[in-house]
């Protein structure tokens, strides 16, 4: 049987796995965040192991060997399991990615695609190295947002792979697609405002600057508080010898936290209108439609997610959803992208069967 033969069933085993893989990294973000605002960070101060061993040190007599070893981290396991869960996940995901990729040089000649599954893998290495540094180098802020925003463009790749695995083109009426077409940049502003907007996301956390404001819509009582951008935003800070609960000075994170809450202010109403103008374009195609709603809803939480968080002093459970929603947001945005580009990619083509179906993925 030739290689084109077996190209539908090898795609459709490397889409299911795939999108485990996009499930899994959702999953390490979440655990990443965990382990961040349990104060887990420096839970092992080693890696890859925890105290030289594979898993947390829990007898009486591990424990004296690895307090021999690191005299100055006395063993403490209810930071420690956070910490090597969030590794064992990335490890399990870093296997998967590894296999995908494998497995999309093996069947290059099936139209399987090579060079994505190819530098995800070398990104997972590149992210592993940041999971190092964060230990080894104790929590330095730069490194620990370099790694939140490595492991959404983790989560990122992994389902541009899963979207070019496993789905299928869109049709739409000439004339809407003219229309759409024109919206195409005004959706790559979009998603550029959000992944700035998670960067402030990162850099707020990287400097445990969650709650550095405690009232809304106010800070302090301020519209325009007392801020230090200068401190606040030095990305040539210098730290020792560790960074656990930050080491700014508090107009330094309020500057970092006002500027997340302007940014928030900034991403909705762009998008408030764009995705006004995108749901009346795409009447003619539901799929669209359907990825355009769910946009909207992962806005719309993820905003209220962040009010509840200064209005309840950061909850964990909320938190860690707070994160996950932020890669929720932008994944939609990523997913409703894909689908426009497609959509205009077939309307366009000679094809007719292409032309005149609308498939769903």
């Amino acid at each position: 049987m030739t290689a084109s033969a077996h190209s539908p069933s090898i795609r459709k085993t490397m889409g299911r796995w795939a999108l485990i893989a996009t499930l899994l990294a959702v999953v390490v973000v979440m655990l990443g965040a965990w382990t961040r605002l349990v104060h887990a960070g420096l839970g092992c101060p080693d890696w890859p192991g925890c105290y030289g061993f594979l898993t947390v040190p829990g007898s009486a007599d591990q424990i004296a060997i690895a307090e021999a070893r690191f005299p100055e981290a006395p063993v403490d396991t209810a930071k420690g399991w956070p910490e090597m869960i969030h590794r064992y996940a990335a490890g399990t995901l870093g296997l998967i990615v590894f296999g995908l990729a494998m497995t999309a040089v093996r069947h290059r000649r099936a139209g399987i695609p090579v060079r994505l599954p190819l530098f995800t893998a070398g990104f997972i290495v590149l992210q592993a190295a940041f999971g190092m540094w964060t230990v080894t180098l104790k929590l330095w802020p730069q490194v620990v947002a370099l790694h939140l925003l490595g492991g959404f463009t983790t989560l990122s790749l992994l389902t541009l792979l899963t979207l070019r695995l496993r789905t299928r083109p869109v049709s739409v009426a000439d004339a809407s697609e003219r229309k759409l077409a024109g919206l195409r940049p005004w959706l790559f502003g979009g998603l550029a405002l959000v992944v700035m907007q998670i960067a402030l996301g990162a850099w707020t956390a990287a400097n445990y600057a969650a709650v550095a404001c405690s009232d809304l819509p106010t800070c302090h009582g301020e519209w325009w508080p007392e801020m230090d951008f200068q401190h606040g935003f030095d990305v040539t800070q210098q730290v020792g010898p560790n960074y656990l609960g930050g080491q700014l000075e508090a107009t330094g994170r309020v500057a970092i936290h006002v500027s997340h809450r302007v940014g928030a202010v900034v991403v909705l109403g762009y998008w408030i209108v764009l995705l006004a103008l995108m749901w009346r374009q795409a009447r003619s195609a539901p799929l669209l439609l359907r990825a355009t709603a769910l946009v909207a809803a992962a806005l719309a939480a993820q905003i209220a997610l962040g009010l509840a968080n200064v209005a309840f002093h950061l909850p964990l459970a909320v938190a860690v959803a707070h994160n996950a929603m932020g890669a929720g947001l932008l994944l939609t945005i990523i997913h409703l992208i894909w689908r426009l580009h497609h959509c205009r990619h077939y309307v366009l083509s000679s094809s007719s069967t292409l032309i005149n179906r609308e498939v769903a993925a």
